[in-house]
């Protein structure tokens, strides 16, 4: 059976005020994002040039585990170079006509973000080619023999591209990138700084204690680290005199079954279930979905980045495997059976 997770680093959207408050959360300028230093100091380079030359930017592909701020990133890039922001999903974008609509009300210089790229079909990839390359847009006109291929111009603008999946692209696609990159996930330290920043914002007191304790249990992801802030903040609010200090923070991790590595129940049930299963042995990632009742890409996207990143799990040719540090951590006896 499938558990609800407090951990989930997706925004969902059945939850459109907890949307409203992630994106006023959000830093506007690099000097407001925290880390990502290396990726932030490539990106200036690159808006400074541009800015300097008179031209828009390359176009650009952010990729990475959900949650580490890729389209806080697009925003903050769009900001720095004055241009005006358009935001979809590949999902969203269903047919040729939708993209052709898109891409004609664009003003020049404007970026376009597309968020889940490697979702977008395949034929309305191919009519991306062009606008991205050449600026130009191929569209067919009218059916059968009557039909004819009308090129229009577009105006000069910036994709910005992201995705879990980079290997879900299709290479003639992921070519036309002129800057790749990828979000890595933030130190404690960070994650801490983006905490004290976010509780400003909330006006929510918080002490440094809570907010160092926060910062392990966040699975080192700003989206995960203001949701536990605003969870912590209800509780500190409900049972205490709304400060969030460190006897009120660990009484909220405890409530929401959060352990000092930042795994919830779902978590938990996922290592549990293939060691009672399977021990040691490789478990196939269809069999991990049948025992949890989660998606196949569920598993791949929102569980495995960062208990892999624990070496909790391990991929092999033969399938994932619960590792030595796993056992210990739930207080299971390792019998090695491969």
């Amino acid at each position: 059976m499938a558990i609800e997770r407090i951990m989930d680093a997706n925004i969902h959207e059945s939850e459109p005020q907890e949307e409203i408050v992630e994106v006023s959360l959000r830093p506007k300028t690099f000097g407001e994002y925290v880390g990502q230093e290396r990726l932030k100091k490539n990106l200036s380079l690159a808006i400074d040039a541009a800015k300097k030359r008179g031209e828009v930017l390359d176009h650009i592909l952010l990729y990475g585990p959900p949650g580490l701020g890729k389209t806080t990133m697009a925003g903050v890039i769009a900001a720095e170079m004055g241009a005006g922001f358009r935001i979809t999903s590949g999902p969203a974008i269903e047919k040729a006509g939708d993209l052709a609509s898109i891409l004609t009300n664009l003003q020049d210089g404007d970026i376009l973000f597309i968020d889940e790229i490697h979702r977008m079909p395949r034929a309305v990839e191919e009519i991306l080619y062009s606008a991205m390359e050449d600026f130009k847009l191929d569209i067919i006109i009218g059916k059968g023999p009557a039909a004819r291929s009308v090129r229009l111009d577009l105006p000069k603008f910036t994709v910005i591209g992201a995705t879990t999946r980079t290997g879900s692209l299709a290479a003639p696609l992921r070519d036309r990138f002129g800057h790749i990159y990828r979000l890595e996930f933030y130190t404690p330290e960070e994650i801490s700084k983006i905490i004290e920043r976010s509780s400003r914002i909330l006006e929510s007191e918080i002490t440094p204690e809570a907010s160092k304790l926060l910062s392990t249990r966040a699975r080192l992801t700003p989206r995960i680290a203001n949701r536990l802030l605003k969870r912590v903040r209800d509780f500190a609010d409900v049972n205490g005199d709304g400060i969030i200090d460190d006897l009120n923070t660990r009484k909220a991790l405890a409530m929401l079954e959060i352990d000092e590595l930042g795994l919830d129940a779902a978590d938990r049930n996922l290592l549990l279930a293939i060691i009672e299963n399977y021990q040691t042995r490789p478990v196939g990632l269809s069999t991990i979905s049948a025992l949890t009742g989660d998606e196949t890409s569920t598993i791949e996207d929102f569980y495995e980045p960062y208990l892999m990143q624990l070496g909790f799990i391990q991929r092999t040719p033969r399938g994932r495997t619960v590792t030595k540090k796993a056992f210990e951590h739930l207080g299971k006896e390792w019998q090695n059976e491969q």
